[in-house]
């Protein structure tokens, strides 16, 4: 698919995840990401709650970047960051985990996430996700999921997206973009949206540098793109 420059910025969380950022980056970003008239930006938590956000959808992480925390650990954050203004929450699935194979472990720790982030929204008196993925345009509060693709199989893959689904997720998300192994590839993109099909979001995220590698993901099923150096893409779409 050909995208124009607002197509593509309607589908960026625009993220803004190093750990040296500083209020005023933060503040920046924010400030950039109104300009690029991108859908989202995606935060620490620590840079929570977010000022003069306008209409942008406020993401944030959690259990990031290893996810091998415990299950209530990333359940409390979770919570925390809808009460701190985060509606879409990317948690990081526990890899070990499932390189261990242990699926229903897996699924329990993602819907722990996914539970806490309904109570929490209900306790803020936000609307009802559902099933919508991109339920956090309308106010809602959604959990995104990091699988870490790249060092995960074809199977590893294609299972945890179903656990996904199953505990409730409204996204399947490639990478934290911290892993050595690398981040999104237009294959796991691919098996991810065969997987899930429309039912789930698919995001793309991790070393996605140039325009070209952004319409890649696109087209092989990406509905949203975590992208750190948007503008340049962008500009490189204007031409």
């Amino acid at each position: 698919m050909t995208v124009t420059s607002a197509e593509l910025a309607a589908r960026v969380d625009h993220t803004l995840l190093k750990p040296e950022s500083s209020a005023a980056d933060f503040a920046a970003h924010v400030a950039s990401a109104r300009e690029l008239g991108v859908l989202a930006i995606c935060v620490s938590p620590s840079a929570l709650p977010v000022a003069e956000t306008g209409d942008l959808v406020v993401a944030t992480v959690c259990g990031f970047p290893s996810g091998a925390v415990k299950s209530e650990i990333k359940a409390a954050e979770a919570a925390r960051a809808v009460a701190d203004g985060a509606r879409e929450v990317d948690m990081v699935v526990n890899v070990g985990v499932v390189k261990d194979g242990d699926w229903d472990a897996v699924e329990a720790d993602v819907r722990a996430v996914v539970d806490s982030v309904a109570a929490a929204a209900k306790v803020a008196g936000l609307p009802e996700a559902g099933g919508d993925p991109e339920a956090a345009t309308r106010g809602a509060a959604i959990v995104k999921v990091i699988i870490e693709s790249a060092v995960l199989t074809d199977a590893e893959i294609v299972e945890t997206c179903r656990r996904c689904e199953a505990a409730g997720a409204h996204y399947v998300k490639t990478s934290t973009g911290f892993h050595p192994s690398g981040g999104a590839s237009a294959a796991a993109v691919r098996l991810m949206r065969e997987t899930v099909g429309d039912r789930l979001g698919v995001k793309a995220s991790g070393g996605i540098r140039s325009l070209a590698a952004a319409q890649e993901m696109l087209d092989a099923g990406a509905s949203r793109l975590g992208l750190s150096g948007t503008a340049g893409i962008l500009a490189e779409l204007r031409g």
